[in-house]
């Protein structure tokens, strides 16, 4: 399988009726590493569960290699998101080594033992008696260890710090130019990512706004800063944009909501007690 991504005019909704996305039309091609870039909200989950077969998609909307991946159950289609994360079984009393065992680390020794080295990971370490950090660094290790075709980060980086988070996304790049092999990460972390993506995609309110080869957007911002990168600045100046589109989201004082029964002290709208 060529590990292609084509959107075509993909729109959802959830079990409410609320819309989730609306008409998203992408095409990355093999070997690609996209950013997905937008505020809290904006549909980057929602369209990466979609991608990954973990939600059904209208049909003719997703091909993955030329395949549906909620019917075919693709395999090489690795998701890694925050309700991975949470799994509850990487916070008991087990060490590394039978993690990584249970997930074909035995199958897979070169790269277990890369993997473990890159993301610092000490083989004593009990599960239950490690940091946030720690532990994530072990769940990556677990993910990532059986080799992939398409790979979907949402905000897993999150609890990795500089170093770690380095060597991580030095070994994704390695990875997409070394195999056939495809990634999308969301993420609001831009650490040791400016020379990272090959493509980006910009979201806002279920939409996709923008989308291309990173190169594509080199012109965009029209006062660069001395401060940032390409990407830090165009990624702030997308979100300035959507956050002026979408609006304030409460109305003005006086304007819309109010707090009845209390006075705004401090600023926190505490009830004020009535004097004795």
């Amino acid at each position: 399988m060529a590990p292609s991504i084509e959107v075509n005019h993909l729109s959802y909704k959830f079990q409410d009726g609320s819309e989730g996305l609306k008409d998203v039309i992408l095409s990355l091609p093999a070997g690609s590493r996209t950013l997905l870039i937008g505020a809290n909200g904006a549909g980057k989950t929602t369209l990466l569960r979609l991608l990954s077969g973990k939600r059904l998609a209208p049909s003719n909307t997703i091909a993955i290699g030329g395949k549906d991946p909620f019917k075919d159950g693709l395999e090489g289609v690795t998701y890694l998101g925050m309700e991975w994360v949470l799994n509850h079984i990487v916070r008991t009393d087990i060490d590394v080594p039978t993690l990584l065992a249970s997930v074909g680390g035995d199958a897979y020794p070169e790269r277990r033992d890369e993997l473990v080295d890159l993301l610092d990971i000490d083989l004593s370490w009990r599960m239950h008696a490690v940091s946030d950090g720690e532990r994530r660094r072990v769940q990556l290790a677990m993910g990532l260890l059986r080799p992939w075709q398409i790979l979907l980060l949402d905000e897993i980086t999150v609890d990795l710090d500089l170093l770690s988070r380095s060597n991580f996304l030095s070994f994704l790049k390695r990875e997409t130019e070394s195999r056939q092999c495809t990634i999308v990460y969301a993420t609001h972390i831009l650490d040791n990512l400016s020379q990272w993506p090959t493509h980006l995609v910009h979201m806002h309110l279920g939409q996709v706004k923008q989308w291309g080869p990173m190169e594509s957007f080199s012109e965009e911002v029209p006062n660069r800063s001395a401060e940032n990168s390409l990407l830090g600045d165009l990624v702030l100046h997308w979100l300035k944009q959507d956050l002026q589109a979408r609006g304030p989201r409460n109305p003005k004082s006086g304007q819309g909501k109010t707090y009845p029964n209390s006075e705004a002290i401090g600023g926190y709208g505490l009830e004020k007690r009535p004097s004795k």
